[in-house]
C-alpha cells in the first residue's frame, strides 16, 4: 500500500511537471508568433487545467490564424467565466468572430456591451452602425468574381505590372525541405506574375515574379512606378542574406526597395524607417509618387497597426507621419492603396464594418483626409477583405478575401464598381392630395405644413392646382401633417414612419368649405323646423286620436256596461216574475198587479180600502230596495180636459205621499197624472158609459220602472 502512494505520488508530480513544460512551451510559441505551434499544447492544457491565461492565449491563436469559429468557442468560454476585469478587447475579437459566423444580432450586442464603457464611444457606435445601414442600402457597389489562379493556400495583393498580374503566393504543393511559417502553418510567401489574358486558364500558369528576390523568408504586396523600373515591397527582416530578428528573436516586417537594371532587380535595399522592434509593410505610391503609404505599428500607432506616409524626395524619405485619429483607429489599419483620383483605400477592422477586416476609402484633398467610409457590398463581407485596388478610369480592380465561398485561405477577386458610394440617411416620402370633401375636387392655394413632434415646423407647401403636395422626410419618425385654406376647415394627420427606404406615406385630406357648412346648417334649421311643426302636427293628431279611442273605449264600457245591465235588468224581472205573483208583465210594461185604489168623484184622498192595496206595493219596494216606482193615476171622461189632467196628478201626488210617508225614499216614486188620456172603458160621450164604467177609469197603476 506504502509502495502503490509513492507511485501515485510521483506519478501525480510528473504530471504537474508535464502540464508546466507544456504551458511554457505553448507560451513561448505564443509570443513568437507560431500560433500553429502554440494551439495543441493550450487545447491540452484548457482540457485539463484551464486557466484564464490559457484560454485567452487558445482563443486568440485560432483568431490570428483565422479559424474564426474555434475563437469563438474559446471567446465565448472567457467570457462566460472570466468576464470580471477582462480586457474589453476581448469582447470586440469575439464580436467579429459572431460576424464570421453570420451572427449579427449578437455580434451587435456584444459591440455595444464593448462601448458602453465609453459614452462617446458609445454614440460614436450607433452612429457608424445607423452609416453602414445606410450604405448596405445602397445595394452591390460592385461585381465580383473569384479569379482561376486562386488555390486552397493564400493568394492576395494583386497589382497590374505590366500584362502581368503580381501578387502573393504560397507554393501549391510545398518541397520537403522548404520552410514553414509557424503563424499559420503556411509555407512562406512569394511574389508571383500570371499573365492577365490567361488568368482564366487556372493556377497552373502562375511562376516566380523575379527570383533575384525571392528568399526563404515572406515577399509580398509588391507596388511599381509608374515607369515600372522601382518596387517596393514586404519581405521579413532580411540582413546579409539571412533573417533578421529583434530581442524577443521575432523577424518583424520591413518595406524594401529594388530597382530594374536590364531586366534584373537589384540594389535591393531597406528602407531607412524600418526597424528590428517594430513591422513596416504594405507599401502603396500616390499618384504623382511623391509619398509613400505604408502600414505599421511603431511607437506612436494609435493602435495594433496605423496608416502613416512619408516624403520621397528623389530617393530620400523624410519622417513617417501618423494619419492621425480620423483615419487610424486603437485597432488595425492596413492595406492602404491610392487611386489614380486620389482616395486613399484600406482595410480596418477598427472602423465599424461587416467582418473583421472591411475595406474603407478617404479623399485625400490638400494634404488632409475626409472621414473614411466602408465601400459596401458585396465587396465587404463577414470576414477579411483587404489589399483592395482599382483603376479609377475604368473601374476595375482586384481585392482579397478570405470569405465563404473561396478556393481556400485568402482568394485574389476581381472586381468592377457598378455603383458610386452615395450614402444617405433612410429617406421616406410623405405625399397626397388635398381636395374639397363635398366635390371631391382638388383644392388649389391650399397650406399644407410638416412638423416634427406636432410643433416643429419643417417645411410649408401652397398647392397648385392639381392639389398635390409632397415631402422627403427621414424614416422612424413621427410626423403630422396639417392643411388649411381661407374659408375651409382645417384637417391633420399623424404618421409614425418605419426604416423601410423610399415608401411612400399618404396623407391625403379632405377639406370643408365653410360656405356649405353654413348653407348646411341653414338648410338643417329649416329642416329641424319642419321636422318639429310636422312632429307637432302628428303629435296633436296622436292626443286627438288618443282622446277619441279613449271615448270610443268609454263609450263601449258603458254599451257593454248598459248590455250587461239590461240582461242584469231582464235577468232581474224574470227572478222577481218568478217569485212575485203581483208583478207581471203587461205588454211591454211590468207592473205591480192589484186590486185597483178607486177615488171618489172629484176627490183625490186615499180611501180606507186602499191602504191595503198601498200596502203590498209598499211591502214590495221595501224586499227590492234598487225598485223604482212610477205611480200613473187616471180619471175618468167627465170634467174638461185640463180639470182631469189636475185631478189625476193630485191622485198620483197623494198616493206617492202615502208610500213615503210609510218609508220609501221619494226617489223611489215617480207620481204622474195621465188625466183621461188613458181610458180602460172608452165612453164616446159621459152618458155613454155607465158609473161603474166610469169608475173602472178612475184609478191608479203601479208602473215597475227599474230593479
Amino acid at each position: 500500500m506504502k509502495k502503490l502512494l509513492v507511485i501515485i505520488f510521483v506519478f501525480s508530480i510528473q504530471f504537474v511537471c508535464a502540464q508546466d513544460q507544456n504551458l511554457v512551451r505553448a507560451k513561448r510559441f505564443f509570443d513568437k508568433t507560431y500560433y500553429s505551434e502554440a494551439i495543441p499544447l493550450y487545447e491540452k492544457i484548457v482540457s485539463e487545467k484551464p486557466s484564464a491565461e490559457a484560454i485567452k492565449n487558445l482563443a486568440d491563436s485560432y483568431y490570428y490564424t483565422n479559424d474564426l469559429k474555434k475563437a469563438q468557442q474559446y471567446y465565448r468560454l472567457l467570457i462566460k467565466n472570466y468576464d470580471k476585469d477582462l480586457d474589453r478587447n476581448y469582447y470586440f475579437k469575439y464580436a467579429h468572430t459572431l460576424k464570421a459566423t453570420n451572427s449579427y444580432q449578437e455580434a451587435n450586442d456584444v459591440l455595444k456591451q464593448y462601448y458602453s464603457k465609453n459614452s462617446q464611444d458609445y454614440l460614436d457606435f450607433e452612429n457608424a452602425t445607423k452609416e453602414l445601414e445606410n450604405v448596405s442600402a445602397i445595394g452591390d457597389r460592385y461585381r465580383i468574381k473569384n479569379l482561376a489562379i486562386n488555390t486552397k493556400n493564400s493568394e492576395f495583393g494583386a497589382v497590374k505590372y505590366g500584362d502581368s498580374l503580381v501578387f502573393a503566393a504560397v507554393k501549391k504543393k510545398p518541397g520537403l525541405f522548404d520552410k514553414m511559417y509557424k503563424w499559420d502553418n503556411e509555407a512562406y510567401l512569394n511574389l508571383v506574375s500570371a499573365p492577365i489574358n490567361k488568368i482564366k486558364a487556372g493556377d497552373s500558369i502562375a511562376y516566380y515574379f523575379a527570383k533575384e528576390l525571392k528568399t526563404g523568408m515572406h515577399e509580398s504586396n509588391a507596388v511599381f512606378t509608374k515607369d515600372g523600373k522601382t518596387i517596393y515591397f514586404t519581405r521579413n527582416n532580411y540582413k546579409n542574406g539571412r533573417r533578421g530578428k529583434n530581442d524577443d528573436k521575432i523577424s518583424n516586417i520591413q518595406i524594401f526597395r529594388a530597382e530594374l537594371i536590364k531586366g534584373k532587380w537589384k540594389n535591393v535595399i531597406s528602407l531607412p524607417f524600418n526597424s528590428d522592434n517594430y513591422s513596416v509593410e504594405h507599401p502603396a505610391l500616390s499618384s504623382d509618387e511623391k509619398t509613400l503609404y505604408f502600414a505599421s505599428d511603431m511607437p506612436g500607432t494609435l493602435g495594433s497597426f496605423d496608416i502613416f506616409s512619408v516624403a520621397i524626395n528623389e530617393g530620400a524619405y523624410g519622417n513617417p507621419r501618423n494619419l492621425g485619429a480620423l483615419i487610424n483607429t486603437d485597432k488595425r489599419e492596413q492595406f492602404p492603396f491610392v487611386s489614380k483620383d486620389n482616395k486613399l483605400y484600406f482595410s480596418s477592422d477598427g472602423h465599424l464594418g461587416y467582418g473583421s477586416l472591411d475595406v474603407f476609402v478617404s479623399e485625400i484633398k490638400d494634404g488632409t483626409y475626409t472621414k473614411p467610409l466602408n465601400v459596401g457590398l458585396p465587396l465587404n463581407s463577414n470576414l477579411d477583405d483587404f489589399s483592395f485596388t482599382i483603376d479609377s478610369d475604368t473601374k476595375e480592380g482586384y481585392f482579397a478575401s478570405n470569405r465563404a465561398g473561396g478556393k481556400g485561405s485568402d482568394d485574389i477577386y476581381q472586381l468592377n464598381e457598378i455603383k458610386p458610394l452615395l450614402i444617405e440617411d433612410c429617406k421616406q416620402l410623405i405625399t397626397g392630395v388635398i381636395t374639397d370633401i363635398d366635390t371631391k375636387l382638388p383644392l388649389e392655394n391650399a397650406v399644407v405644413i410638416l412638423l416634427q413632434e406636432e410643433s416643429k415646423e419643417l417645411r410649408t407647401i401652397v398647392t397648385s392646382a392639381d392639389g398635390k403636395f409632397n415631402f422627403k422626410v427621414a424614416c422612424e419618425l413621427s410626423y403630422t401633417i396639417s392643411a388649411s385654406k381661407e374659408n375651409y376647415t382645417d384637417n391633420s394627420r399623424t404618421l409614425i414612419l418605419d426604416k423601410t427606404r423610399g415608401k411612400s406615406n399618404d396623407a391625403s385630406m379632405a377639406l370643408k368649405s365653410l360656405e356649405v357648412i353654413k348653407q348646411e346648417e341653414k338648410k338643417l334649421a329649416e329642416e329641424k323646423k319642419q321636422k318639429e311643426a310636422l312632429e307637432l302636427v302628428v303629435l296633436k293628431a296622436n292626443e286627438a286620436k288618443a282622446k277619441a279611442d279613449e271615448i270610443a273605449q268609454i263609450e263601449i264600457k258603458k254599451k257593454e256596461k248598459a248590455v250587461k245591465a239590461v240582461a242584469d235588468q231582464k235577468e232581474k224581472i224574470e227572478k222577481i216574475i218568478a217569485q212575485e205573483k203581483d208583478v207581471v208583465r203587461d205588454k211591454d210594461r211590468l207592473i205591480i198587479k192589484t186590486d185597483p185604489i178607486y177615488f171618489d168623484y172629484d176627490l183625490w184622498y186615499i180611501r180606507k180600502e186602499s191602504k191595503v192595496i198601498l200596502n203590498r206595493v209598499y211591502e214590495l219596494m221595501k224586499k227590492y230596495p234598487d225598485m223604482v216606482v212610477e205611480i200613473g193615476s187616471h180619471t175618468d171622461s167627465r170634467g174638461n180636459y185640463k180639470y182631469n189632467a189636475n185631478l189625476s196628478q193630485k191622485r198620483a201626488q197623494s198616493t206617492k205621499e202615502y208610500l213615503i210617508d210609510s218609508g220609501i225614499d221619494k226617489k223611489r216614486i215617480i207620481a204622474k197624472g195621465y188625466g183621461e188620456s188613458v181610458p180602460i172603458v172608452k165612453c164616446k160621450t159621459d152618458d155613454a158609459c155607465n158609473e161603474e164604467q166610469h169608475e173602472l177609469n178612475r184609478r191608479s197603476e203601479f208602473v215597475i220602472k227599474n230593479l
